[in-house]
Parts: C-alpha cells; structure tokens; sequence
C-alpha cells in the first residue's frame, strides 16, 4: 500500500531522486512528449549513497541515449569521467581547457583546474 508524504520530509537524497524523476518524467515509456532538449545538473549525486549515484547516472545517461543533451557541473572527477563526452574546466572564472574522458587523465584535469597546462 502507497502512503503519500510531502517532499519537505523525505531524506536528501530521496528528494534529489524526486527532483530528478519529476523533471525527467516527460519521457516516460508511452509519453508522446519530446525528451527535454538540455538538462543542467549542478552536483546531481552530491551525498547520495552508492545505490541512489548508480540510478542517478543510469537516468541521466538513459536522457542522454533519447536525445537530451547534459550540462553537468559536479566536483566529483570520477562522475564527470563517467557521464562526460567532453569536460571544460574552470580556473578562476574562466575556462582554463577542454579535456576528453578517453585521453585524458583525473591528473591532466587536476592541472587545468590548479590553472596548469595539461
């Protein structure tokens, strides 16, 4: 039996599975609406556990296979690599460089965002 409760009392992470199902509800299996054209991620899996991270990825990526593209903007280095196509770093307001997850390295990255060169 489903009990019904307001987003103010679920946990963090469960209001950030809420959040994310409401917007990427659109392109549920039978909607006639479009996949959302951009999805601007800020920190998407911020102090998720590891199951919540897994299906926090696996939609954003399943978005991405229906034709949204992703902005993703997160600290965490290990997400970016997995979901990114291509990572412009920031240093000091500006973009410092662009890397790509299949030839750059957690190192390379860590450079441009010190304002190195990679």
């Amino acid at each position: 039996m489903w009990t019904w409760s307001a987003a103010r009392a679920l946990s963090g992470g469960n209001m950030q599975k809420l959040i994310l199902g409401r917007a990427l509800s659109i392109r549920a299996p039978g909607s006639t609406l479009p996949a959302p054209r951009l999805i601007v991620a800020n920190q998407p899996t911020w102090g998720l556990d590891v199951g919540a991270v897994a299906y926090v990825h696996q939609q954003l990526l399943d978005a991405c296979a229906a034709g949204s593209a992703l902005l993703l903007i997160s600290e965490d280095l290990d997400e970016l690599m997995a979901l990114s196509d291509r990572i412009l770093v920031m240093y000091e307001g500006a973009i410092a460089g662009e890397a790509r997850p299949e030839s750059a390295s957690i190192e390379d990255i860590g450079l441009l965002m010190a304002g190195g060169e990679a």
